[in-house]
């Protein structure tokens, strides 16, 4: 399975916050999309970062009152890894576990395409787990 079978299932609808835009914007955003993190991106094709409920509890943390007036790029977190649509489920299962992220921005010919979340790995692969058990159940019975 790759990552771009992932997009085709869920979506390739990725939610984009320009740098410039208050920590404020970024938190009602998170809330009214319901999502984790946002990509921030100038024209909603290139990633300058990723900013994430992990960015606000830090940024709370460290700034308190002032948070909410902040700009995201002064939060957001700018080492970003990304992954393609050919990449493997298995890989990126690996790469965000390793690095403890829980969003790649999904980059095809140099262009935002999708997003995946650890959410979205992680249900992909308990699809594959629920259809190795039935083939193996059915497989099973046959052979009765």
């Amino acid at each position: 399975m790759s990552v771009g079978e992932i997009l085709t299932a869920k979506g390739a609808d990725v939610q984009t916050i320009e740098s410039n835009a208050t920590v404020g914007d970024a938190v009602d955003r998170l809330r009214d999309e319901r999502i984790g993190a946002l990509i921030v991106s100038p024209d909603g094709q290139t990633v300058e970062g990723v900013f994430s409920e992990r960015d606000v509890v830090k940024g709370l943390a460290d700034h308190r009152d002032a948070l909410l007036s902040m700009k995201v790029r002064d939060l957001m977190t700018t080492s970003v890894t990304t992954c393609s649509p050919d990449d493997g489920v298995e890989k990126i299962m690996l790469e965000m576990t390793e690095l403890r992220a829980r969003h790649f921005p999904v980059v095809a010919d140099g262009r935002l395409v999708g997003i995946v979340s650890i959410g979205d790995v992680v249900k992909n692969r308990l699809d594959q787990v629920q259809l190795e058990k039935k083939v193996l159940q059915d497989s099973y019975i046959a052979r009765r």
